[in-house]
């Protein structure tokens, strides 16, 4: 209860506080590619019900028919504007919304999509999935240069299958094994200082 208390002020501070900013995004990924402000996908949630995440949109409205799930280092369907909002995480902000909803807290496992849960081990799927998903977790820092790191091998999606998915799998599995009102505020603290500072 604390926890979603906790949730729904801080994300209604946050998109009031943010209102400036947020509309001057939105004004300039109109201006700079055509299509919709936000980008609106799938996701599997709490008990594994599935959701739609919103995030700015950084790629061409075509992207989900041209390419793969993941992003791998410099895609070409970034959109210039995209690739300062994904370098500084701005894209992100919309999960604000999400999180009045309550499709998802602010700290909590990063939510995949269903080709991905797909994949996670029977004995792991329903502790994973027993909590809300959220913008931030501590895979979100460990994996913060994701996409340069599946750029670097030889086949990205094996790499994000084989190796970063049991990994983020391993930080979510943690996550709910240590929950506390406290661990989320540290969280958030390494998060913020990752998005000013780069470490």
């Amino acid at each position: 209860m604390a926890k979603r208390a906790f949730d729904i002020v801080v994300a209604g501070l946050g998109l009031l506080l943010l209102s400036p900013l947020l509309l001057a995004i939105a004004a300039w990924i109109k201006l700079d590619t055509r299509g919709p402000v936000f980008f609106r996908q799938q996701r599997v949630g709490r008990r594994g019900v599935p959701f739609s995440i919103h995030k700015f949109r950084t790629m061409r409205d075509d992207a989900s028919v041209l390419g793969l799930q993941i992003t791998v280092g410099d895609d070409v369907r970034i959109t210039r504007a995209g690739r300062f909002l994904r370098r500084a995480k701005l894209d992100e902000l919309p999960q604000l919304i999400d999180v009045l909803a309550g499709t998802m807290s602010l700290v909590g496992p990063r939510p995949e999509v269903p080709r991905y849960v797909a994949l996670y081990p029977p004995e792991l799927r329903d502790k994973v999935l027993s909590v809300r998903p959220g913008i931030t977790d501590s895979a979100s820092i460990e994996f913060r240069n994701e996409s340069a790191l599946l750029a670097a091998a030889a086949d990205p999606e094996r790499e994000y299958t084989e190796v970063v998915l049991p990994a983020k799998l391993r930080c979510a599995v943690d996550y709910v094994d240590h929950a506390t009102l406290g661990r989320d505020l540290q969280l958030i603290a390494l998060t913020l200082r990752m998005l000013v500072f780069g470490r």
